[in-house]
C-alpha cells in the first residue's frame, strides 16, 4: 500500500477492529487496537453524576498514550494500521457530556491532539443504523454499547454523528467504504478489493461500494 499510517473508522458495530485486524496481517504492519478497558464505564452504565466526564476523560488520555508513541522513524520503517481516530473522541465526547464539561474537554483535547500524528489515509465503514443494531445482536454484549441496553435510538444518534462529522471531513485523504452488503471479517475477497481500492487513492474524499 502506499500508506504508511491507515486509520479504520466508523460506529460501534462497523467492523473496524475486524477490519484492522485483517490489514495488517495482510500488508505485515503493526496494529493499534482501541483498550476498551475503563474503571469509569460501570459508574456511566449507571448514570451515575460525573461518570460520563470521567470516562470521556479516560478514554481521550488512554488514546492519546496509544497513538502519541508512534514516533515518525516508526511510521517509516512499517506500516501502521490503527483500528480508530484520535478525532473521533470528540463525537463521543459531544453526545455525553454536558456545555461546562465539553469547555474543559476541549482545552484538554486541544492540547493533547497536537501530539498525536495524523494518519496518511481513514478510511471510514458506513453502514446504515438497522444493519449495526442487528451485527450488534448478532455478536453479543458489545462493551461500547452495553450501556445502552440495544437502544436503536442510540446508535441512530451515534450513527448520525459520524455521518455529519465526516461529512465535513478534510484533514486527510478519506475512503468511504459502504458495508451493507459485505463483511470484511470473512470475505478474503473483499478484502483485496478493499486494499486495490487504498492502493489507486488519490487525494481528497472517494466513496467505494464494494462488490458482492
Amino acid at each position: 500500500m502506499n500508506y504508511r499510517y491507515l486509520a479504520i473508522e466508523g460506529p460501534v458495530g462497523a467492523g473496524k477492529t475486524a477490519l484492522a485486524e485483517r490489514l495488517a496481517i495482510r500488508g505485515d504492519a503493526s496494529a493499534i487496537l482501541e483498550d476498551g478497558d475503563n474503571p469509569f464505564l460501570a459508574d456511566f452504565y449507571q448514570d451515575k453524576p460525573g461518570a460520563a466526564f470521567q470516562t470521556q476523560l479516560f478514554f481521550l488520555l488512554n488514546r492519546h498514550r496509544q497513538l502519541a508513541g508512534v514516533r515518525q522513524t516508526d511510521l517509516f520503517s512499517q506500516v501502521t494500521i490503527c483500528d480508530y481516530l484520535f478525532d473521533r473522541d470528540r463525537i463521543y465526547a459531544y453526545l455525553n457530556l454536558d456545555d461546562n464539561e465539553l469547555y474543559i474537554y476541549q482545552r484538554l483535547y486541544d492540547l493533547l491532539s497536537r501530539e498525536v500524528p495524523q494518519p496518511d489515509l481513514v478510511v471510514y465503514l458506513q453502514a446504515p443504523t438497522d444493519l449495526l443494531v442487528k451485527r450488534l445482536r448478532e455478536r453479543g454484549r458489545d462493551p461500547e454499547y452495553a450501556a445502552h441496553r440495544l437502544d436503536p435510538a442510540y446508535v441512530k444518534e451515534l450513527n448520525e454523528a459520524y455521518q455529519h462529522f465526516f461529512f465535513q471531513y478534510t484533514s486527510t485523504p478519506l475512503l468511504v467504504v459502504e458495508t451493507s452488503q459485505i463483511d470484511f471479517g470473512r470475505s478474503d475477497e473483499a478484502v483485496d478489493d478493499l486494499v486495490r481500492q487504498i492502493t489507486a487513492m488519490g487525494r481528497g474524499t472517494q466513496y467505494y461500494v464494494p462488490r458482492t
